[in-house]
């Protein structure tokens, strides 16, 4: 995330370590830390190449890759920058305030290192799916369940397009530091909730008190959840992260009989799809 002095992302200094137990890090360049499996990845706004290797002779690790990138490069060659949709306007939070078009809701957002800024095509996809079942049915929708929220943008925008309660989920730890400072810039700590949890560890909590639940993940990911029946107790679902070679076994992994397409978005090379669970 951005901390003092840095106010905004230009280059990124990256280090996969072989170990993810690292003592604590306190370096004006840290960007944060992302837990993956069994490693750990570093990410400085500066080179810090000698403060990584105390680091791992602290604690034993290894480095075993480090690369130099612009952060464009990181967010898939895309320049961040504010976008609006039909009532949203999204802005980064090293841009001017007060930039929106009359009439959107402003979200502004530090993406960090997450995914989930907007740029990517899911992402921006299920936003502007999202944006319309709310605008169109948002009586009924007043529950949502991000399931690997990254950034936050998708449960922050259900939050200031009217959803009441938002719990938002992700098992990467920096993830979850990022999403509840962008919740707190947006001033939705009074509806949105966000939380650590592995959602195929016991992490996946009981759908059926929300309206939507939202799943912007892998195929693998998805294929697992779709087995378990605690996923098909919500009542419409908004499903993304896969390509159109997938969709065949996605499809074939859905509960038989009981699910109900209503619409299938694309976006790019992504597809989405809007389930409801039929009762």
């Amino acid at each position: 995330m951005l901390r003092p002095p840095h106010t905004s992302y230009d280059q990124l200094h990256v280090y996969y370590l072989d170990r993810r137990n690292l003592p604590a890090v306190d370096d004006p360049a840290l960007i944060g830390i992302w837990i993956e499996d069994e490693t750990a990845i570093l990410f400085f706004h500066q080179e810090r190449a000698e403060l990584v290797s105390r680091i791992c002779q602290q604690c034993g690790a290894r480095i075993i890759y480090q690369a130099s990138l612009e952060y464009r490069d990181w967010e898939a060659g895309v320049q961040v920058t504010s976008f609006t949709t039909t009532a949203l306007s999204v802005r980064p939070v090293w841009e001017a305030a007060g930039t929106a078009p009359a009439g959107l809701v402003e979200i502004v957002l530090d993406p960090s290192v997450i995914f989930g800024s907007g740029f990517h095509a899911t992402t921006r996809l299920c936003l502007e799916t999202l944006e319309s079942l709310l605008l169109e049915q948002g009586r009924q929708i007043r529950s949502v369940l991000d399931l690997g929220t990254g950034t936050g943008l998708l449960a922050i925008a259900a939050a200031r397009l009217g959803a009441e309660r938002v719990l938002a989920l992700d098992n990467n730890p920096l993830a979850v530091e990022v999403a509840r400072k962008n919740v707190a810039l947006n001033d939705c700590g009074d509806r949105v909730r966000v939380e650590q949890a592995d959602l195929l560890d016991n992490g996946l909590p009981a759908t059926g008190g929300y309206d939507l639940v939202i799943a912007n993940l892998y195929k693998g990911l998805l294929t697992q959840l779709f087995a378990n029946e605690v996923f098909w107790q919500g009542q419409m679902y908004l499903v993304s992260g896969f390509l159109p070679g997938m969709e065949a076994e996605l499809l074939s992994a859905l509960p038989a009989g009981s699910i109900r397409m209503l619409y299938r978005g694309r976006r790019e090379q992504w597809r989405l799809w809007l389930l409801r669970k039929e009762t």
